[in-house]
């Protein structure tokens, strides 16, 4: 089996970007390598054209490139020709892409595709309650009808996504992201940083960052010892139009809140582990996802999750077994959970465990890898 993957971020040193979505697929990527699949990765939106290796994976740089006119268009179909020549090339046998503003809405390849729902702008949208841009619709609902078949990383998200642009249910397969269990390991869930509260991801609205600054305030009343680190990039605000969201919410802190933040920006992969053992807790207060690694990677290493209570997240925590769930915008039971284990350590333990039992079972990137394969060979 040959499978190869379109995707605009991966997590390597010569790639320009890699979050949750190029984390999930190198998971998957080097899963199916050590089971012997032969994987290639193509990256678009890059600054050079090149070929590197990494981990038994082949990864393919595809140069951004402007044209006087429909750039859209013809950067798309310059994609397409540079794929279909590898495809040949290297015999691969199934294609898979992301739903993000439709990619390969006007590409044609030699393979079947499958596009995994790792988010589309319509779905963010949606659960944003904000409008989108019509053209972005259209390309992802195009995009979209073309593919063999689909892969959705929750129920919730594949359900979200099928009413919104009318697909085939029967077309649809639920595959969690996974992680490699063995990276994932915390020899001393009992040695952490007392009182101090973890945010890892992208400094922007949808993630519930404003409601997070609220709570952390009704926090800080009640512990005083309390701190807040967040890590990830400052994002464009596009309700205010403001090119910092961080500068937004640091307007909202309290006096005595913003003695006890730190904002770190963005950190380089290797140290968020550590950052994840460090905590106490850790709180991810998001409004749309569609799975969310940092949350399984967190319950891996066996830390407390408070996260929100929207559908994606209950097929991740169970409450009050494995984590917590709480609508962001819930202030005062949001801050009522994490004071509740920043109080009880014999809890935060127990949480731990339970946590980690959970991801062993459920995102183990071992049986999820066979389960990616057996479907690739359903849609063949």
């Amino acid at each position: 089996m040959k499978v190869g993957f379109i995707t605009s971020e991966y997590p390597h040193p010569k790639v320009i970007h890699a979050a949750g979505i190029g984390t999930s697929i190198k998971n998957l990527a080097v899963a199916l390598v050590n089971k012997g699949v032969d994987v290639t990765i193509f990256v678009y939106h890059q600054n050079e054209n090149a070929v590197v290796l990494d981990e038994g994976v082949e990864i393919h740089l595809i140069k951004k490139e402007s044209f006087k006119y429909f750039t859209w268009y013809f950067y798309r179909k310059l994609v397409q020709i540079y794929v279909n020549k590898v495809v040949e090339e290297k015999q691969i046998n199934i294609l898979e892409a992301p739903d993000w503003t439709g990619i390969t809405a006007f590409a044609t390849f030699k393979v079947p595709l499958v596009i995994r729902f790792h988010g589309s702008d319509a779905y963010f949208c949606k659960l944003e309650k904000r409008k989108q841009k019509f053209k972005n619709f259209v390309f992802e609902k195009k995009a979209l009808l073309k593919a063999s078949a689909y892969i959705a990383p929750t129920t919730f998200a594949g359900k979200e996504t099928q009413k919104i642009f009318g697909l085939n249910k029967k077309k649809i397969k639920t595959i969690h992201y996974g992680l490699q269990l063995k990276d994932f390991e915390n020899e001393t869930p009992a040695i952490y940083n007392r009182n101090t509260m973890l945010y890892i991801g992208t400094i922007i609205r949808k993630k519930g960052v404003f409601e997070l600054a609220e709570i952390f305030n009704k926090v800080v009343e009640t512990n005083p010892e309390a701190q807040l680190i967040l890590i990830g990039n400052d994002a464009f605000d596009i309700q205010t139009g403001s090119a910092s969201t961080y500068k937004l919410v640091e307007s909202l802190f309290s006096n005595k809140a913003k003695k006890k933040v730190s904002y770190l920006g963005k950190v380089p992969y290797s140290e968020v582990k550590n950052h994840i053992k460090n905590a106490h807790v850790c709180v991810f207060p998001s409004f749309a996802e569609t799975l969310g690694m940092v949350t399984i990677e967190s319950m891996a290493l066996q830390k407390p999750v408070i996260n929100t209570s929207i559908g994606w997240a209950q097929e991740l925590i169970d409450d009050s077994v494995n984590g917590y769930l709480v609508h962001p915008s819930d202030i005062d039971l949001y801050a009522q959970r994490i004071l509740t284990l920043l109080n009880d350590e014999n809890l935060c333990a127990k949480i731990g465990k339970a946590a980690r039992k959970k991801v062993e079972t459920t995102f183990d990137i071992e049986m999820l890898a066979d389960q990616n394969l057996a479907y690739y060979k359903s849609v063949l």
